[in-house]
């Protein structure tokens, strides 16, 4: 059985230097170290090793896929640091953000940047014109979708209640769509039929649901120092996730909901207000209720690789759903 977090740390520093081939010494100096700061920091890269498990699950060259494992990993990186600005967080992966580091002009420039150059990558791939026309519009697309969901979330913290539903269609296009772009280009340049794309295509989109629920169970009961990010975030921003929502459905208390509001979304609100808010979330089952639901999206994520015949990517995908609901990290 794969372990995925040792095949995503191997696959990590395989594309480590592939990261690393595109950004070239240039000036302004400032505006290149942003660019370079995420990307070259590392982390699970997840949706650069869903490129290339994807391929080689459908039986393809997996060096082909490499390009586009770079160019989804800028993408990605492009935006998390536009998420860092937006929610104003002041750590990434234990470091200082970009726009703590380089300030908040240079880290959009360099968030613009870094998309730029995963387009000229993906020019690099070695595949038809009609392949590279359908691998261009799932990637623009889910950056498309990916702004839709960001702005959801905005609209999210405005103070009314959100519902389940309007969570999880906010992280289906925050998360689950780079995923499935991931996926299913990987899939195309596998040469996949259109059957086994479109199953890889819901596989990663239930993974990446899966991933940020319990991204977002992290956020509230994860250790920091593994994370390498706040946990008091959420609640200060008063964000809605898989947790809050239900809290705002489960909560029969009137004084457990009185305190629970007026803490919920309190930007100043003391670690001890926190730690209230977290036993209330804990005491309602709320938690648990997350932690449930993303284990089910885990496993349709891995229902839908039945059609891919037995291989060592196949296990890897079938583990990575697992692990996004398991880790500690």
């Amino acid at each position: 059985m794969s372990d995925p977090k040792r095949i995503l740390a191997e696959m990590s520093r395989d594309l480590d230097s592939q990261i690393r081939l595109y950004i070239k010494d240039e000036c302004p100096e400032n505006l290149i170290g942003a660019v370079r700061q995420y990307p070259y920091a590392g982390g699970k890269r997840i949706r650069p090793s869903l490129v290339i498990a994807s391929c080689g699950a459908v039986g393809g060259e997996k060096s082909k896929a490499i390009p586009l494992a770079v160019a989804i990993e800028y993408i990605h990186n492009f935006t998390l640091i536009h998420d860092d600005i937006i929610d104003g967080d002041e750590k990434r992966r234990g470091m200082i953000t970009s726009h703590m580091k380089y300030g908040i002009p240079t880290a959009i420039l360099a968030g613009d940047a870094l998309f730029g150059k995963a387009l000229n990558v993906l020019s690099e791939l070695e595949v038809s014109d009609g392949d590279l026309r359908r691998i261009l519009r799932f990637i623009t697309a889910a950056v498309w979708d990916l702004a839709r969901g960001q702005q959801m979330d905005i609209n999210n913290e405005s103070g009314k209640s959100v519902t389940i539903k309007d969570y999880i269609e906010t992280i289906r296009l925050k998360t689950g769509v780079l995923f499935a772009a991931s996926a299913v280009g990987g899939a195309l340049i596998g040469g996949a039929d259109n059957s086994i794309i479109e199953a890889i295509r819901r596989y990663a989109t239930s993974l990446g649901i899966a991933f940020q629920i319990f991204d977002d169970v992290l956020g509230i009961v994860g250790d920091p120092v593994k994370t390498g990010k706040s946990i008091t975030n959420d609640i200060r921003r008063g964000k809605y996730t898989a947790i809050t929502c239900h809290a705002v459905e489960s909560i029969k208390e009137e004084n457990e909901m009185r305190t629970f509001r007026s803490i919920f979304g309190k930007v100043d609100g003391s670690e001890e207000e926190i730690g209230v808010v977290r036993s209330i979330l804990k005491k309602s089952g709320s938690i648990d209720y997350a932690i449930k639901l993303a284990n089910k999206y885990s496993k349709d994520a891995m229902s839908e690789l039945s059609l891919l015949t037995s291989s060592e990517d196949k296990d890897f995908l079938i583990e990575l759903a697992k692990y996004a609901v398991t880790r500690s990290v």
